[in-house]
């Protein structure tokens, strides 16, 4: 073909390939190499042509075709390989897994070992340690039976702390075999060490008492290495005792060392401090005995309770530790007091000693060193009660047989009012009730009491001294017991100089000291209340009769007629206040006074009212005594009695009776009450019943009597009268 038809590069894109078209007869150019001359060679080289084409076309085709399956063959191959390695890798999976659980189990199995192992260990060394408290037996017993082993051995306290280890795990654990027999055989090894514990500390301190008493006699001896030998040899072992005394057997051993030490200490110095108290006993009287004995004591127990507190530091605190090297110390002072106790009878000794014991030595140097000498606190509480017991025993005989209730006064006790215009007081009545009410002893005027009815200054005396050194229940019921006496003996004594002097010398010494009386006992804070409780039989006979009626039985416990009801008592109290019958009597007296004064002065007056009284009652009763009637209707100016001249009569005697008598009795008021206060109280109602005496006669006088009458009687106003009674007081 020609060139320019030619087709250099004829592709077919068919199925995504591109098939070359030139013909490989054709040159570079392209050109036809054969020359066609005809159409027959024209049609055989087309035909030719067309089959090449054909021919390479197909070529192509089937190589494309051969590529294809060949990379189909290649790829299945691949897709089969890769399925066999898939496969591979699925089993190495597999493979790889197992292996991992394997090795897991196995690590796993390896740490239950190593676990088992640990545990087993643990368990070997725990069984180790336990069996090791059960192994000690054979080694501490080898020990202690050793007979080189003595507690002051080095080993000794060593062996003991593992020995008490081994008690304490024993005992915890007794669900291990054999563990009963193993604690017995500890404990009796143990009780071995506490006797040579025991034995090691009687030992030394009976050593070092001997050395003393050699030294005290003056047969030589360095006390300063006695003192460091019982401290060396001592004291660690004590200590040791000390710090195991929760222990219920150290605890026992504690209190044997206590014992043992408070018996050789008490060897040491009991005759010294016994010849110290007899040589008190013989120089001195009881209260200076008692306070230097109680001094002297307290000293020694100060200077044991630094020693003791040396060696048992930890029990020096509980005062029961030294109780028995104390208290056979303390007993020696109150067996001495207590026979001089018993003999004493002066009220002043026994109050000093209250004194001595509360004040100085319970109050002052127990106060000041309380647990050191809290030992002796006993002690002196029992001498102190004792003498409370004493005290009480001798005021209650003083109030009761000696100088109140029992008193015989003499003429000198009676002479009133004569004694009590001699007396020479320095001081008035208040300042002198004052002082005794603060101080209750009249120290500083003892001129006070010469005025004064004995039974009242001696019971006054005795509550003071009392009142400071008895308990308040004690106290109480002596102070009750005591102001009855002495207001009975007070009121005896009224009655004597009532028929001695007057009666109204003997109203108004009632009145006066029983007025002293009840200031006195003001201050003293007590109750003077009491109930008297007694048994009363008086139901028992009627219960009887009826038993012996038929009425009840005797053996009906259901019943209040039973034989239980009928024996059992009955239970009355009553109560008595003595304050308040003082407060009785003196009012009592104070009215009887108030009474027989009044009287004194307007007696003429009160009668004549009560004539006049008489007559309009029976003018009001009816004229049954026609005599009578006629009588009594005269008016009553014309009366008998009643005339002008005998009421002025009557009205001048009371008028003389004011001006005479009654400053005479205003003149024993103020002998006898040189309270101001108290004689103004006192005359106040007499003043009343003198005015309104005088009130009703002039109102009889206004209602019966004429003016001149009644200006002829002459009587004085009301107003008058008051000033003339007030100028009086």
């Amino acid at each position: 073909m020609p060139v320019k038809l030619a087709l250099d590069n004829a592709s077919v894109q068919e199925i995504g390939l591109t098939v070359s078209t030139k013909d490989k007869s054709l040159d570079d150019t392209g050109a036809i190499e054969e020359v066609m001359v005809n159409t027959n060679q024209f049609y055989k080289w087309f035909t030719d042509l067309e089959s090449a084409m054909k021919s390479e076309t197909e070529e192509k085709y089937q190589h494309y075709v051969n590529t294809l399956t060949e990379r189909i063959q290649t790829c299945d191959d691949i897709l089969r390989q890769v399925d066999d390695t898939l496969d591979l890798f699925n089993e190495l999976q597999l493979q790889h897994q197992a292996v991992a659980t394997k090795t897991k189990t196995l690590h796993d199995a390896c740490d239950r070992l190593l676990q088992e192992k640990q545990r087993l260990i643990d368990f070997v060394e725990a069984l180790r340690n336990k069996l090791n408290y059960f192994d000690e037996l054979e080694n501490v017993a080898t020990n202690f039976y050793s007979p080189n082993m003595s507690v002051g051995n080095e080993n000794f306290l060593p062996l003991l702390k593992r020995l008490d280890e081994c008690i304490t795990y024993v005992e915890s654990n007794p669900q291990y075999a054999e563990s009963n027999v193993y604690l017995l055989k500890f404990r009796q090894l143990q009780s071995r060490a506490l006797g040579l514990m025991r034995s090691h500390v009687l030992a030394v301190l009976k050593g070092a008492s001997s050395q003393v008493q050699g030294a005290i006699r003056g047969s030589g001896g360095n006390k300063a290495s006695v003192s460091e030998g019982v401290e060396a040899s001592l004291k660690p072992v004590l200590e040791e005792i000390e710090s195991r005394s929760s222990r219920k057997e150290y605890g026992q051993i504690l209190e044997e060392c206590h014992r043992l030490y408070c018996e050789q200490r008490l060897s040491l110095i009991r005759g010294i401090v016994q010849r110290r108290i007899s040589e008190f006993s013989k120089k001195e009287a009881l209260p200076s005995l008692t306070r230097s004995g109680c001094a002297y004591l307290i000293q020694v127990c100060q200077l044991e309770h630094q020693l003791f507190d040396h060696f048992f530091p930890s029990s020096s605190k509980d005062i029961s530790s030294l109780a028995p090297l104390m208290d056979p110390l303390s007993t020696y002072l109150y067996d001495t007091l207590r026979p001089k106790l018993i003999h004493e009878t002066n009220i002043d000794f026994l109050c000093e000693l209250v004194d001595i014991l509360k004040v100085e030595v319970l109050g002052e140097q127990l106060s000041r060193r309380s647990e050191s000498l809290a030992g002796l606190h006993p002690t002196f509480e029992r001498i102190l009660a004792d003498v409370h017991e004493r005290l009480t025993f001798r005021a209650r005989t003083h109030i009761r047989d000696e100088v109140i209730a029992n008193y015989i006064p003499s003429d000198e006790d009676l002479d009133y009012p004569e004694k009590l215009k001699l007396s020479s007081e320095s001081t008035s009545e208040t300042d002198s009730v004052k002082c005794l009410s603060q101080q209750l002893i009249a120290d500083d005027n003892p001129d006070v009491f010469k005025t004064w009815y004995p039974p009242l200054e001696k019971t006054i005396s005795c509550l003071s001294k009392l009142y400071r050194c008895l308990e308040s229940a004690v106290f109480t019921g002596l102070a009750q017991e005591a102001v009855e006496v002495c207001s009975t003996s007070i009121q005896k004594a009224n009655k004597l100089i009532a028929k001695r002097s007057s009666p109204m010398d003997g109203q108004l010494f009632l009145i006066k000291h029983l007025l002293i009386l009840r200031e006195q006992i003001a201050p003293f804070d007590i109750e003077f209340s009491v109930t008297h409780k007694e048994l009363d039989f008086s139901h028992l006979l009627e219960h009887l009769r009826r038993i012996l009626r038929g009425q009840a039985s005797l053996f009906d416990w259901s019943r209040s007629t039973s034989l239980a009801r009928t024996l059992s008592p009955r239970v009355l109290e009553s109560q008595i206040d003595t304050k308040k019958e003082l407060e009785k009597s003196l009012k009592a007296t104070c009215e009887e006074f108030i009474m027989s004064v009044t009287k004194q002065v307007v007696d003429p007056l009160l009668s004549f009212v009560t004539k006049v009284t008489a007559v309009k009652v029976a003018l009001s009763s009816g004229g049954q005594n026609q005599k009578l009637e006629s009588v009594m209707t005269k008016p009553l100016r014309e009366q008998a009695f009643a005339t002008p001249d005998k009421v002025a009569e009557l009205v001048q005697k009371v008028r003389d009776a004011i001006q005479e008598q009654l400053p005479v009795v205003i003149a024993k008021m103020k002998l006898y009450l040189q309270n101001s206060s108290t004689r103004t109280i006192l005359f106040k109602p007499i003043r009343t019943n003198i005015v309104e005496a005088h009130v009703q006669i002039q109102s009889l006088l206004q209602s019966e009597y004429t003016k001149e009458e009644i200006q002829n009687i002459n009587m004085i106003s009301t107003q008058d009268l008051q000033t003339m009674l007030d100028n009086l007081l």
